[in-house]
């Protein structure tokens, strides 16, 4: 296949994340390197919280889209009704679609982030792949700015104010290296606090990418000692350190 051919391929997210995909590394993929390599592709379960961003996400980029999540009317999901209606598949509560529509609304109702997010050059969900130290990486933007040479990223927090350490938990600073070097644009967060609804816009410094870059190169060290050397054994796998 042509780069162009997988590109296109890559935009349906049952291929992007699914058997296709993992051909690829994902900044997705940096926390489980990092930490139990090992445990790279197995299947996890989804959370609320991943479901509440899935939706999120498309309701400012693909309101279209809207109409494929499962909303259900229960305060919490250990009722009975939720548990009957839900038949075991994890759903949304209506009252976090309500915060959801709020936060839209508080993001499109900002002048300088609507601009960002609605001007007229604009691409949604445009996945890219590249070499990045040897290995194929692949990523999704949320948004690509093409007149202000911008790759955009929506992000919601539980305390925008510590939005600083949840960048560095989150593996937001490598997110960044690697969309920097697949679309060739500098990276811009758009943050709002799922509480006070309070918007946040951050730009990335020089030591942001770099720190992202550490992190990628440790992972790619990580996924070839443990998928590209045939003579790595696991059961005789351990790691030394000086107290």
């Amino acid at each position: 296949m042509t780069e162009e051919q997988i590109i296109k391929k890559l935009e349906n997210d049952e291929d992007y994340y699914g058997e296709f995909g993992q051909q690829f590394l994902s900044n997705s993929n940096i926390s489980t390197l990092l930490k139990d390599p090992l445990a790279l592709h197995k299947p996890s379960k989804i959370t609320p919280a991943f479901l509440v961003g899935g939706y999120f996400h498309t309701a400012i980029l693909e309101p279209d889209k809207l109409k494929s999540f499962r909303v259900i009317k229960s305060p919490n999901r250990n009722t009975k009704e939720y548990k009957e209606m839900s038949e075991g598949e994890l759903c949304l509560l209506e009252h976090e679609v309500d915060i959801i529509n709020l936060m839209t609304n508080k993001i499109l109702e900002n002048n300088v982030c609507r601009e960002l997010i609605r001007g007229k050059n604009i691409v949604y969900e445009k996945p890219g792949i590249k070499e990045i130290y040897g290995e194929m990486w692949k990523g999704k933007a949320d948004i690509i700015n093409h007149d202000e040479r911008l790759v955009i990223d929506l992000k919601t927090t539980a305390d925008i104010k510590t939005f600083r350490n949840a960048a560095n938990r989150y593996n937001y600073d490598s997110q960044a290296f690697i969309y920097q070097e697949l679309f060739g644009y500098e990276m811009l967060f758009i943050i709002i606090d799922k509480n006070t609804h309070r918007i946040k816009i951050c730009d990335c410094s020089s030591s942001f990418y770099e720190r992202g870059r550490d992190k990628v190169s440790e992972a790619v060290a990580e996924y070839r000692l443990h998928f590209k050397n045939k003579e790595f054994d696991p059961k005789q796998y351990f790691e030394t350190e000086t107290l």
